[in-house]
C-alpha cells in the first residue's frame, strides 16, 4: 500500500515538473515571441518553417499541460510530453552533429544552458516521462490496451520513431526549400567574415579596380590615370601613373580595370578602350570599335565584355569586343530580359568569373541573375532569395531632354556583387523574413550563391564603419576587400 502511494507521489511530482517546465517555456516564448521566431528563422533545421513552428511549439506545450492536469488524459499528456522532448532532443543531436553552426533558439532559463547541457537535460526529462507513464499505467483498467506490456512497448517505440522522423523530415524539407525554393529566409553563419586589417585612405574617391594575387588595385575618380596598389596586409603601398598612347580623345569619365598582368582604361561614352601590361603601365588604344557602353568587364588580354545600348531597340544588351584587327563586335539581345523599358529595368552589375570562364549579370531591381559563357551563350537564369520578380521602378520620358529617366526612387534588390571560384556574393538591398531591423542599420548583408548549382547557400554580415555602410567590395580566394567611405578593410572568409 505504502509502495503504491509512494509511486503515485513520484508520478505527481513528474507531472508537476512537466507542468512547470512547459508553462514556463511556453510563456517565455510568447512573451518574447518576435525574438523566438527570429531565432528559429536562423536555425539550420527549421528556418523554412519558422513562422509556423514559432506558434505551434508554445501551443503544443500548453495543450500538453492541459492533458497532464486532466486526470482522465494524464497518460496521454505524458506521451505527448515524451514525444515533444524526443523531438527537442533529436533537434539538438542534429544541430550538434550535422549543422555547420550552432544557433540559439531556446527561451527563458534554458537559454543559459549550453547545447550539451541542454541535451542531458532533455534526456533526463525523457526518462521522467517514461517513468511517469509506467507508474500511471498500473491504475489503468486491464481492458485498456496500454495495460498490456507489448502494447506499451509498441507505444513507446512508435512515439520515439515518430518524433525523430518528424524532426528529420523537417530538416530535409527545410534544406531543400532554403537552397532551391527559398521563400526569402536567410541563413546566417556567424563569424563567416572577420576583419583582419584596415586602413584609412587620404580621400574617399578611390574605387576597387582589381583584386588578385594578394594585391589590391585602386582607381581614383579625381585622378583617373593613377593606380594605387596595396597588399592585403594594407602596409605596402605603391602608386603608378598610366601612360596613354592617345590623349587627344574627348574623355568624360575614365575608369581603370586591372586583371593582372593586364590593365584596361575605358570611357564608354567616347567610346575608347586602352589596355597594357602592369609591368610598365603603358596603354595602347584598341582598333576603333564603335561600342558605346555603360558597363565593362575584362575577359582576357584581347577581349572584354560590356553592356551597351542597342542602336535599333534602344535597350540594354550585353556584348563582347576584341582587340584583334578585323574582329567583329558581338552583341546578344537574348540575355537581358525587358520588363518595362529595357534600360532601367535591366540595369545591373556585369561580372566575369575567370575560374569558371563565365559572365554573370546581376540585376539591381529584381531577384535574378544571368550566367553565360564568354561567347554570350546563356547557361541559366538564377534567382536570388528575394521575392521581387518584377522591377519596382517608375520610368518617365523627359520631352525637353528627349530621354527617359526614373520618376521616383527604385526598390533596390541587389546593391553590389562579386564572384570568386564557384560562388556569387551579393550585397542585398532588402530585409528577409525573421530578421532584426536593428541589424540592417548596423551592417550590410552579403548573400552567397553556388553558381555551379544555381542555389542559395548562406548569408553573413559586414558591420558598418561608424555610420558608413559598404559601398564596394571584391573577393579573391579567402579574402574580402570592402570600402567604407575612405576606409578600406580586409576580411578573412571562413568557408
Amino acid at each position: 500500500m505504502k509502495t503504491s502511494i509512494s509511486k503515485n507521489i513520484i508520478a505527481d511530482i513528474i507531472c508537476l515538473l512537466y507542468i512547470l517546465l512547459f508553462v514556463y517555456a511556453a510563456i517565455s516564448k510568447l512573451l518574447d515571441f518576435e525574438n523566438f521566431r527570429i531565432q528559429l528563422g536562423q536555425s539550420p533545421l527549421l528556418s523554412a518553417f519558422a513562422g509556423y513552428i514559432a506558434w505551434m511549439v508554445p501551443i503544443l506545450e500548453l495543450f500538453i499541460v492541459l492533458l497532464i492536469v486532466s486526470k482522465r488524459w494524464k497518460i496521454m499528456g505524458l506521451f505527448g510530453a515524451l514525444c515533444l522532448m524526443v523531438m527537442f532532443t533529436a533537434y539538438i543531436f542534429i544541430i550538434l552533429n550535422y549543422s555547420p553552426f550552432v544557433p540559439c533558439s531556446c527561451g527563458g532559463i534554458l537559454q543559459k544552458m549550453g547545447w550539451g547541457e541542454h541535451l542531458i537535460f532533455n534526456c533526463v526529462f525523457i526518462m521522467l516521462a517514461a517513468a511517469g507513464i509506467l507508474i500511471l499505467r498500473r491504475g489503468v483498467p486491464k481492458a485498456h490496451f496500454i495495460s498490456k506490456p507489448a502494447a506499451l512497448a509498441s507505444a513507446f517505440s512508435m512515439t520515439i520513431f515518430f518524433s525523430i522522423g518528424i524532426v528529420t523530415l523537417l530538416f530535409m524539407l527545410s534544406e531543400d526549400i532554403i537552397h532551391h525554393r527559398n521563400n526569402f529566409v536567410r541563413r546566417f553563419y556567424p563569424g563567416l567574415a572577420s576583419p583582419i586589417f584596415e586602413k584609412k585612405l587620404d580621400v574617399n574617391s578611390y574605387y576597387l579596380a582589381g583584386f588578385d594575387n594578394g594585391e589590391i588595385y585602386l582607381g581614383n575618380i579625381t585622378a583617373p590615370l593613377t593606380v594605387t596598389i596595396l597588399d592585403t596586409l594594407l602596409r605596402k603601398q605603391e602608386r603608378y601613373m598610366i601612360s596613354l598612347s592617345d590623349t587627344l580623345l574627348n574623355f568624360r569619365s575614365i575608369k581603370v580595370a586591372v586583371r593582372p598582368p593586364y590593365f584596361y582604361v575605358f570611357d564608354g561614352s567616347v567610346p575608347c578602350l586602352f589596355s597594357g601590361r602592369t609591368s610598365n603601365w603603358q596603354a595602347q588604344l584598341w582598333p576603333n570599335k564603335k561600342a558605346f557602353f555603360t558597363n565593362f568587364e575584362p575577359i582576357d588580354s584581347a577581349t572584354v565584355a560590356f553592356r551597351g545600348i542597342d542602336s535599333n531597340s534602344k535597350e540594354n544588351v550585353l556584348g563582347t569586343v576584341s582587340a584583334h584587327p578585323g574582329s567583329n563586335l558581338r552583341l546578344s539581345d537574348k540575355l537581358l530580359q525587358k520588363q518595362i523599358d529595357g534600360v532601367f529595368d535591366t540595369d545591373g552589375m556585369l561580372l566575369y568569373n575567370a575560374q569558371k570562364q563565365e559572365l554573370i549579370y546581376s540585376y539591381y531591381y529584381r531577384n535574378q541573375y544571368v550566367v553565360a559563357d564568354k561567347d554570350l551563350n546563356l547557361k541559366y537564369r538564377g534567382k536570388t532569395i528575394d521575392t521581387n520578380t518584377i522591377a519596382k521602378i517608375k520610368v518617365a520620358f523627359h520631352s525637353k531632354e528627349k530621354q527617359s529617366q526614373l520618376a521616383g526612387p527604385p526598390l533596390i534588390v541587389n546593391k553590389d556583387a562579386a564572384t570568386d571560384g564557384k560562388y556569387l556574393y551579393i550585397n542585398a538591398g532588402l530585409m528577409g523574413k525573421f530578421e532584426r531591423s536593428s541589424m540592417w542599420q548596423k551592417a550590410s548583408v552579403i548573400d552567397v550563391y553556388d553558381i555551379d548549382k544555381g542555389t542559395y547557400i548562406s548569408s553573413f554580415y559586414i558591420y558598418n564603419k561608424g555610420d558608413k555602410k559598404v559601398r564596394q567590395f571584391r573577393i579573391n580566394s579567402s579574402r574580402l576587400v570592402a570600402f567604407f567611405g575612405e576606409d578600406i578593410v580586409v576580411y578573412k572568409i571562413h568557408y
